[in-house]
């Protein structure tokens, strides 16, 4: 299904940091540091992050699980700078994420994370070939020549180039999902996060997507995805359990 179009990872300088973990031995690409997320309103506060630290690796597919209103999308939120802590640090690649601006952070979101949601969030009035250059255009990356063939590779990466001019409402749900990772990627990206990614997808098409992550760590992407199936999160690097804004299991056993 997947083809060579995925760039290989690029080599990094051996470094003589020490290894936290004996399960992971790869470089630390992400970092929170007691990250606090707390929400005002007029009933007072809504702590939902509560002192987080852990880190991820490059190369790894992490899920990160707990029961609904755990602070699972917030702690993802947090790595892709949609939202930004009431405290801690939060480190990507060594780019401290909550000091940049709003416009710095689009760029840098836009060059360095890939986000599928669990919605496919689509833009509905174009094409899917547009749909999927429109991050590079948005970052400046490629000439206008290269983004539409880049554009086609992609959609070919992910056995949708037979559609490539039809509009999202065209076509299914599962199909919408595999566009959305393609958009994902557009602009070759070294992390991917994804919200419930499968979450509006059948059992068989939900296996496919996974399947599509699964080949792109194996290509060098660091994949973090929340979900709350269960036999999904069995099949990845290591889970993360979320427990009323804290971490449940930090060391999880590798599966």
């Amino acid at each position: 299904m997947f083809k060579r179009f995925i760039s290989k990872p690029r080599e990094k300088k051996k470094t003589h940091t020490e290894v936290k973990t004996p399960i992971n031995m790869n470089p630390t690409l992400i970092q929170l540091r007691d990250v606090v997320k707390t929400y005002h309103n007029a009933a007072g506060d809504f702590p939902v992050l509560r002192g987080i630290n852990t880190d991820f690796y490059h190369g790894e597919f992490v899920s990160i699980v707990g029961k609904s209103g755990s602070g699972k999308s917030t702690l993802i939120n947090m790595i892709t700078g949609i939202d930004r802590p009431t405290s801690g640090a939060i480190h990507v690649d060594g780019v401290e994420v909550q000091n940049l601006s709003e416009g710095e952070m689009s760029v840098w979101r836009g060059r360095q994370v890939g986000i599928v949601f669990q919605f496919f969030q689509l833009l509905p009035m174009l094409n899917l070939v547009e749909n999927i250059m429109l991050p590079m255009d948005f970052c400046n990356m490629y000439s206008p020549p290269q983004r539409r063939k880049r554009a086609m590779e992609l959609l070919e990466l992910v056995d949708m180039q037979e559609h490539a001019l039809k509009l999202p409402a065209a076509i299914s749900g599962g199909q919408q999902q595999r566009v959305a990772i393609a958009r994902a990627l557009a602009n070759d990206p070294p992390i991917l996060i994804a919200d419930e990614p499968t979450g509006n997808l059948d059992t068989k098409t939900a296996d496919s997507v996974f399947s599509l992550f699964e080949t792109l760590v194996q290509r060098g992407k660091t994949v973090v995805m929340v979900t709350h199936d269960q036999s999904l999160a069995q099949r990845v690097t290591r889970s993360i359990h979320i427990v009323d804004g804290e971490i449940a299991s930090p060391a999880a056993q590798a599966v």
